[in-house]
């Protein structure tokens, strides 16, 4: 028989390397879709008996999701779902708030007709997936929403700072949007927001903007409060 390759990993290993990238993947779904809310505790325990598998790959998997920032290993706790405080979500939304109306205003008069029917296709792909309640593309869809409205802006600096902020939101909006019921007025916002675009009205749609994004963020520290007072 020949001697193993060392270069290859072991078939238990790689077994624990398949089984953990599984349950990573379906925690994070779970987290992403406000299944597991921030705060919740994530005990190995009783992971493992879910999936019906050993604590090992639970404890993999957890490691990888602390490293994409999704859970958080606290001391005597164990894993926790990570989460945002009110004042770290009312800080976000009042960033953007200053920033992303001012840079429609700029980029909106660069836009050219490919621009626009590529806006109007992301709307029309953004609509599709709220109304199908695919909660698992909704942040990042309307992340590219945003920043495709703000490319010609000629702020690089600004938009990547926009750019993390809409991360930071990503799973906050998703619960937004499933918490508040507000999926039709965000398809609709969207795309009247491209419309005005369109009519060469920069500042109207600079001001819909602000309120959109004002909205969304009063919605959701409404929804962050209750939770923490419940």
């Amino acid at each position: 028989m020949p001697p193993a390759d060392p270069s290859k990993p072991a078939p238990n290993r790689l077994r624990h390397k398949t089984v953990s990238a599984a349950v990573t993947e379906a925690i994070r779904q779970r987290i992403l879709n406000g299944e597991l809310a921030p705060g919740i505790q994530l005990r190995q325990d009783a992971l493992a008996e879910e999936f019906g598998i050993s604590r090992i790959p639970i404890r993999e998997a957890l490691l990888q999701l602390e490293a994409g920032g999704l859970v958080k290993i606290v001391p005597h706790r164990g894993a926790v779902v990570a989460g945002l405080s009110v004042e770290e979500v009312e800080d976000i939304f009042r960033l953007r708030v200053e920033l992303e109306p001012p840079l429609l205003a700029l980029s909106a008069p660069h836009f050219t007709d490919q621009d626009f029917g590529a806006l109007a296709s992301l709307t029309e792909e953004y609509g599709a997936a709220l109304k199908a309640g695919e909660v698992e593309r909704w942040g990042e869809l309307n992340r590219r929403f945003h920043l495709d409205l703000l490319r010609f802006a000629g702020r690089p600096r600004s938009l990547s700072i926009i750019s993390g902020l809409l991360q930071d939101c990503d799973r906050p909006t998703r619960l937004q949007l499933s918490a508040s019921g507000d999926v039709a007025r965000a398809d609709r916002e969207h795309t009247r927001i491209v419309a005005l675009c369109k009519a060469g009205r920069h500042g109207d749609a600079a001001d819909l903007l602000r309120s959109h994004i004002e909205h969304a963020g009063a919605s959701l520290v409404d929804i962050y409060r209750r939770a923490h007072a419940a």
